[in-house]
């Protein structure tokens, strides 16, 4: 296969790849606490017999968005936004993991989780836990009061290493270097944060990958036949 191809080849698995991460941000762009997601793409050039160069693209990694999605009031006193940076730090069966969907219910012994059972989890990385038929008041620093009475401060978290934040289902989380206190955010009460995917860029950033990806393609089939061609013509 000669340098063109391989080259191509590489463009259209980046391509296929970044058409992957633009697709999954639209089927979220309803879901709450959902963050963007894209790709950073890296040159590889390496030189070649004769004098010249080779010239590859590569996908490398993957950037999760900070921007704040829209705020929305629900009134319910377990539903929590992050104002600002930050996220809520919950235990599931793989693990601690960081959200900004804050969506949360008690469960029967009063403890607070999401709709997929993950205990939330307070500054001190113990659970969260609302004492049954008490008014639960939740200040902008996170703490929780119940009939007036002190009772948790649930925490603000950020990646130790932003670079290493990846994303493993959905809404959550999983930071590679562990996570430290966030002291910049807000946690609003009575409101969910929205994805903050906009649709209408998203959809036209596909259109984009979509035309670039074909263009590669007919390429790859000009230069197909063009060898088959040659083949031919050596045979005959």
């Amino acid at each position: 296969m000669e340098n063109a191809s391989y080259v191509t080849l590489s463009r259209q698995s980046g391509l296929l790849r970044e058409m992957q991460s633009v697709a999954n941000n639209i089927a979220n762009a309803s879901t709450t606490g959902y963050r963007k997601e894209g790709v950073i793409f890296a040159e590889f050039v390496r030189r070649i017999e004769g004098g010249d160069s080779l010239s590859m693209g590569a996908l490398r990694a993957r950037h999760v968005s900070d921007l704040q999605g829209a705020l929305t009031r629900t009134g319910d006193p377990f539903d929590l936004a992050v104002e600002g940076p930050g996220y809520f730090l919950v235990e599931t069966g793989e693990g601690e993991r960081l959200t900004r969907a804050g969506s949360f219910t008690p469960g029967p012994d009063g403890e607070l989780v999401t709709p997929d059972g993950h205990r939330l989890l307070d500054a001190g990385g113990a659970p969260v836990f609302a004492p049954p038929n008490a008014e639960i008041a939740i200040g902008t620093d996170g703490t929780l009061s119940a009939d007036g009475r002190l009772v948790a401060q649930i925490g603000l978290y950020r990646p130790t290493d932003p670079l290493g934040l990846q994303r493993e289902a959905g809404v959550l989380f999983r930071s590679e270097d562990g996570v430290e206190p966030e002291p910049g955010g807000r946690v609003l009460q009575g409101f969910l944060e929205k994805s903050n995917v906009d649709p209408v860029g998203q959809v036209a950033r596909m259109i984009e990958v979509q035309r670039a990806y074909e263009l590669g393609q007919s390429f790859l089939d000009a230069e197909n036949e063009r060898i088959r061609s040659a083949i031919r013509t050596f045979i005959e």
